[in-house]
């Protein structure tokens, strides 16, 4: 029977398997602390390295709207987590772990298990033809820009309607650290853009923009601002793209959060607020005709309180709840239904922080979004979201993140569905300058069982090494594959492989 089928009778099972799958195959116990999002969508794993966004999912859903964590900015109108990105965003090879904040951060910021420091903080031998650039000094700032040239394939096959394409990728990143006293800020930039020399597919820029101020306040309270920005096409493979359309639509979205911890002696609390602006362009048919998707334009925002009571250093249970609000700029769509809709949701779990080896979060809850629409079923769901970060020896890091979001449909009659996904990332050095990375995970796409809608699962899969020429040059190669089956209509498949050089410094 196809995992689609009987909704009814097998959502709790299929649900179960997916959390037993994780906890027992990927050593999932508790994971890092995730912010809660209230009910759209997504954010794109924003990555790093030159895999080129795959379908299913670049950025994220075009619907989704971040929210702020008290250390990142993720999905807003969700109300679960997900890490770096954002619900369907493509696997990449890049330094991003699903258990980071999805920003391009140097190798130390992003790692678990930090390197030892000299004795007496002396400075330690460097190699100078293969160390990490060190960056470029800007007053109190740091500033590690890197630039890399790729070129790469991709084979698209959707039933017998196939799409192949050669293109020119250049991935510009930078990252802004202050070195403060007191306080922290920390700016992280990304922009993408192809070029086809071959071919017919969709050429996919993304630009993605955030900041992170941390104030350090009285009485053991911590703030941070967020904001951030991000564009990106929408993918021809996600639920609402456009069928047919020769260029999917542009999708604007805008960022801000606040977020305040503190600890009360055994008691922690963490309450953070989160907008996101979402604006979408026009379609472009195959025939030229444009399809105006002003509609999909929405302001959403969403609230969480967590509340945690410290057992031990080590061991934290909490509990969260969160509240979500989305409104639509035009009342009601083009097919006559009023999207405008709210979320609430709570969960429980546990903290687990056992040093520099092994720190993670893992929390099962419930949410519920209902849309102002009568006509619009409420979306009702489970959840479990979690995050690990293990490195096992020096030189190996893993991290596992577990995400669930509801997004909002387009299609007439349908109010939305729930997305359960499992990222992995395995980053290995097998030579001080030879580093091989390995991503991959699954996509369970979960439509309500009183609509018409079909499930569908997408499977992402990555491969990639980076060879350290000297401190300022890498060479990067990397081959990925991409699977979505679906209970009615065809399977899509894609393939992708490339060659690069990257500049630093």
């Amino acid at each position: 029977m196809g995992i689609g089928k009987d909704k009814a009778g097998h959502g709790a099972f299929r649900l179960a398997a997916w959390a037993t799958s994780a906890v027992l195959g990927w050593g999932i116990a508790f994971a890092v602390p995730l912010p809660v999002n209230a009910q759209s969508l997504p954010s794109d794993q924003n990555a790093d390295d030159n895999l080129p966004a795959s379908t299913s999912g670049s950025p994220t859903d075009p619907n989704a709207a971040p929210t702020i964590d008290s250390q990142a900015t993720t999905p807003t109108n969700q109300t679960s987590t997900t890490n770096d990105a954002p619900l369907n965003a493509p696997l990449r090879l890049t330094g991003i772990d699903p258990t980071t904040t999805g920003s391009t951060l140097d190798n130390d910021l992003r790692r678990v298990n930090l390197r030892e420091p000299s004795v007496d903080d002396l400075r330690a031998r460097r190699y100078p033809d293969r160390a990490d650039a060190q960056g470029i000094p800007l007053g109190t700032f740091t500033l590690r820009p890197s630039i890399n040239q790729s070129i790469n394939i991709e084979r698209d096959r959707t039933g017998d309607t196939k799409d192949n394409r050669g293109f020119l990728q250049t991935d510009l990143r930078s990252t802004l650290t202050s070195d403060w006293d007191r306080h922290a800020l920390t700016v992280t930039g990304e922009g993408v853009w192809q070029k086809n020399i071959s071919g017919t597919g969709e050429e996919k820029p993304t630009v993605n923009l955030n900041a992170d101020l941390r104030l350090d306040l009285p009485a053991d309270t911590t703030a941070h601002v967020t904001a951030g920005y991000q564009f990106y096409r929408e993918d021809t493979s996600d639920p609402n793209a456009i069928a047919g359309a020769s260029k999917q639509s542009a999708v604007n979205q805008y960022t801000a959060g606040l977020s305040l911890e503190r600890d009360f002696g055994l008691l922690r609390g963490t309450t953070a607020v989160a907008l996101t602006r979402s604006v979408y362009s026009d379609a472009v048919l195959s025939d030229g005709t444009t399809v105006t998707l002003s509609d999909r334009n929405q302001t959403a925002g969403t609230w969480r309180g967590r509340i945690g009571y410290e057992l031990s250093p080590a061991i934290i249970p909490f509990v969260e709840v969160t509240l979500g609000r989305a409104v639509y700029d035009e009342t009601r769509d083009s097919n006559g239904y009023a999207r405008s809709n709210q979320s609430y949701g709570g969960k429980g779990g546990v903290e687990v922080d056992l040093g520099e080896k092994f720190k993670g979060e893992l929390g099962f809850g419930y949410q519920h979004t209902e849309f102002d629409d009568s006509r619009l079923g409420s979306v009702d769901s489970p959840t479990i979201d979690g995050s690990l970060a293990w490195s096992p020896q020096r030189g190996t890091d893993i991290s596992v993140g577990l995400s669930t979001t509801v997004q909002p449909s387009t299609t007439a009659g349908l109010s939305g569905y729930t997305a359960y996904q499992l990222t992995s990332t395995i980053s290995h050095q097998l030579r001080d300058d030879l580093t091989a990375k390995l991503t991959g995970g699954p996509t369970w796409r979960n439509y309500p069982s009183n609509g018409s809608a079909a499930d569908e699962i997408e499977y992402d899969a990555a491969f990639g090494l980076t060879w350290g020429i000297n401190r300022y040059l890498d060479l990067t190669s990397n081959v990925g594959y991409q699977l979505t089956t679906r209970d009615v209509g065809d399977s899509t498949r894609q393939f992708q492989a490339g060659l690069g050089l990257t500049v630093k410094r």
